[in-house]
């Protein structure tokens, strides 16, 4: 739904203030009580936050359009709430070089759904030995600032270093995939009494923790970003909350799936729940939920991972690693720390949108729901209680939460002052 001028009225801010959201030509123009003199929307009943940014996606364009591509996965993303989506560079040819990000940037552009920001690789090939051009990236159309070879650790500490030297020229960061391959060869699900019980090799989490503990050292040593993503264990989490403390520049990500799932529902060997890093135990679960509470995690990143039906639907060992999760994480946010009294509205539109945008600087996202800025909002029923069923906007059906039941849905997500949800419904908007 296009339209220049309007009014959302009678909604209600993440603070708790009621009030009438007045848009025009894409910006944020008034916010006040009792606004008039344009089409007025009633949204009595809804909170309106920020437009969600998700620093974790796999959108799999170019290469690997069987099971996403940037078009199908910026609609799964309004789906969910979000207005602006960090692609990784795990695709095929990788985002390496300014040519791949600048094609990703474009056809995210051409979708219009959301803000499409390529995410650039470390490495050449995430081949984790040496550095691709992460300046001419930077510099490129694309304006890339975070870097990672998502999919793989960046194990070599020299490697490392440099990268994190690199970056600091210019402001940007390293996101971390945090997994020791020499601990994790073969591993298909958390190490525990359930993975010898159940005959699936293990994947231990010191495998994490002590990477993340390497890296926050590194950083301190060279006064530059580290972003860790996905953590999954009470002791990564330990490790966080000391460098945080120490004043080390870290950030981190939990996802949705690790704040809802556990390593129980491997029992019975369905691939739907087999993900990289692995669901871990309950004690896990809440140690992650108490660090996005006291602020040791800053956000909460999806990981979307699409996969064809034919990669799930096998042999757990023979199963990728991935789920979906574009478009239930706001409710699995909502759920899991707020219906828990552990955050409030104002946490949670931090962790789904404040904070990532800060951490990449994405000047068109992340500003808040104030005059002048950029009209990016998600509009939540909080009382909405429903069952997750298959309708989706992905191209991948790997969904870890069918039937589960949630609260809080998205009704409408407004991308730059233009509808790309409206009840639920995908906005046919073509090229932008």
């Amino acid at each position: 739904m296009k339209k220049n001028h309007y009014i959302l009225s009678n909604v209600q801010l993440s603070n708790g203030t009621s009030v009438d959201i007045e848009v025009k030509d894409g910006l944020i123009k008034t916010v006040a009580k009792d606004l008039s003199g344009a089409d007025v929307i009633d949204c009595s009943g809804l909170i309106a936050l920020q437009g969600f940014v998700d620093l974790h996606t796999h959108l799999r364009e170019p290469g690997f359009e069987q099971s996403e591509t940037i078009l199908t996965g910026s609609k799964a993303a309004a789906k969910g709430g979000f207005t602006a989506v960090h692609a990784m560079a795990n695709t095929m040819p990788v985002a390496d070089n300014a040519a791949v990000v600048e094609q990703v940037y474009a056809l995210g552009k051409s979708a219009g759904y959301v803000q499409v920001q390529p995410i650039g690789a470390v490495t050449l090939g995430l081949s984790g030995t040496q550095l691709a051009d992460l300046g001419k990236m930077n510099a490129s159309q694309a304006k890339v600032t975070v870097f990672s070879d998502d999919g793989k650790c960046v194990s070599d500490s020299l490697v490392m270093r440099r990268a994190l030297e690199y970056v600091k020229a210019f402001g940007g960061v390293i996101a971390q995939h945090a997994q020791d391959p020499a601990l994790t060869v073969g591993a298909q699900m958390n190490e525990s009494e359930l993975s010898l019980k159940l005959g699936l090799t293990g994947w231990p989490g010191v495998a994490e923790t002590a990477i993340i503990a390497r890296d926050v050292l590194l950083a301190e040593q060279v006064q530059s970003r580290l972003h860790v993503c996905h953590v999954s264990t009470r002791g990564s989490v330990d490790v966080i909350r000391w460098a945080k403390a120490r004043g080390i520049a870290v950030t981190a990500e939990v996802t949705p799936h690790h704040l809802l799932l556990t390593e129980e529902l491997a029992s019975e060997y369905n691939p739907l729940f087999k993900v990289n890093p692995p669901l871990r135990t309950q004690d896990d679960v809440l140690a992650l939920r108490e660090a996005v509470a006291d602020g040791t995690i800053d956000i909460v990143a999806t990981d979307h991972a699409p996969h064809p039906a034919d990669s799930k639907d096998c042999e757990w060992g023979e199963a990728a690693f991935g789920m979906v999760g574009l478009e239930t994480a706001a409710s699995i946010v909502k759920t899991t720390l707020v219906d828990t009294g552990l955050i409030d509205w104002v946490r949670f539109e931090e962790v789904l949108s404040t904070n990532p945008a800060k951490i990449s600087g994405l000047t068109d996202q992340g500003q808040g729901i104030q005059v002048g800025s950029f009209a990016n909002i998600a509009l939540i029923d909080p009382a909405t209680k429903f069952k997750v069923d298959a309708v989706s906007q992905s191209k991948s059906s790997n969904n870890p939460y069918l039937g589960m039941d949630l609260s809080g849905e998205i009704m409408h997500t407004i991308y730059r002052g233009t509808f790309t949800v409206k009840n639920s419904e995908i906005q046919n908007l073509g090229a932008n």
